[in-house]
């Protein structure tokens, strides 16, 4: 059995004395009494190894020791150990006790540009984008906490693995869940059809949200159910299915530009259905739990994820993210992210579907 350094055990599993912060469906973020999350730590000299060899195991990364691919993925691990250590340095300078922790998950054997090459690969349109939502909001008084799951609306996180295909997986989300609140009938559908069919998008290579729903929406394809269409995780032949008994297409999108609008996102989000937004995410590669406010930027964004709700109650109110990288990252596969400010460019691009 691999041991854990005494100092560096905090990185990969919370002592005993650690109360962990539950999110409402069960995810949950290292945390202790005082709400800060524990940083990595460098092993001292000459064990460093000992370390590693833990993540390996934990994250089921078998690899030939001594090799030239053991010895990069070593030292990419060691670097964001240092990386992590800046950045919940720089986050605890900020003060408050809500801010979000950095730490070691599956991506911390990866250079930033290798996690940029495999998992970023989202690009905004030059769709024409409105500052104001075209749809009639309803001016009522908002709760303080609202979340689409608490509706049993939203499937469960999926994994995009090392396909760069968050922009089918935010469309094909937002599609599920404005379908089960239209229909009471909650379906999982066929992101890999999205994927192999979607006319303009680069499939694992990338692709545009927008593009997607304009696609979809002049197309009028059917998206089956993933049974049907089963996830590969790459890019393959387009497949339709004409005599399929089941299919939902959808009847619009929108997408709008609404920085400095965040209060009208939330209305959105209660009266039209989840978000499809477009963010930076570089930083979210050594995500562990708490409130995202720093550490990445507007205007640059590089992947689609969908907010499924938010919550004001607290001293930082924040949007509650749908991520796709597996329910192993972040908070169950969720991410907290400030609401106002335009964090990580959250309200730059902003799509609803209407099913």
């Amino acid at each position: 059995m691999l041991c854990v350094l005494p100092a560096l055990a905090q990185a990969f599993f919370p002592p005993r004395s650690v109360a962990r912060a539950h999110d409402p469906r069960g995810g949950t973020a290292p945390y202790n009494s005082s709400g800060r999350g524990h940083p990595a730590q460098e092993a001292p000299d000459g064990q460093n190894s000992d370390i590693f060899l833990n993540f390996l195991f934990k994250y089921h990364k078998p690899l030939p020791a001594g090799t030239h691919d053991y010895r990069h993925r070593e030292q990419s691990f060691l670097a964001s150990i240092q990386r992590q250590n800046h950045l919940n340095a720089m986050s605890q300078s900020s003060g408050g006790n809500n801010t979000a922790v950095y730490g070691i998950n599956q991506f911390s054997d990866l250079l930033p540009e290798e996690f940029r090459a495999r998992f970023l690969r989202s690009f905004s349109t030059k769709i024409s984008l409105s500052s104001h939502a075209k749809k009639n909001l309803k001016q009522t008084l908002l709760s303080k906490r609202f979340d689409w799951r608490d509706a049993n609306v939203v499937t469960g996180v999926k994994d995009q693995q090392s396909c760069g295909g968050c922009w089918a997986f935010s469309v094909v989300e937002a599609i599920e869940t404005v379908h089960a609140i239209r229909s009471h009938s909650l379906e999982e559908l066929s992101v890999q059809e999205v994927i192999d069919c979607s006319e303009k998008n680069f499939g694992c290579n990338g692709g545009s949200p927008t593009t997607a729903l304009r696609w979809l929406n002049e197309t009028q394809l059917k998206l089956v159910r993933d049974s049907e269409y089963r996830y590969k995780a790459q890019t393959g032949i387009c497949h339709y299915f004409p005599r399929s008994l089941f299919g939902i297409s959808i009847k619009g999108f929108e997408a709008y530009n609404l920085r400095g609008h965040e209060e009208e996102m939330r209305r959105m989000l209660v009266q039209l259905g989840p978000l499809i937004v477009l963010v930076d995410a570089i930083s979210w590669q050594d995500y562990l739990g708490g409130i995202i406010q720093h550490h990445c930027s507007a205007g640059e964004s590089n992947h689609a994820v969908l907010i499924t709700g938010f919550d004001t109650s607290g001293e930082v109110p924040y949007w509650i993210v749908r991520n796709s990288w597996g329910a192993s990252w972040g908070i169950a596969g969720y991410v907290h992210i400030k609401i106002g400010d335009n964090v990580c460019g959250i309200a730059d691009t902003v799509a609803v579907t209407f099913v």
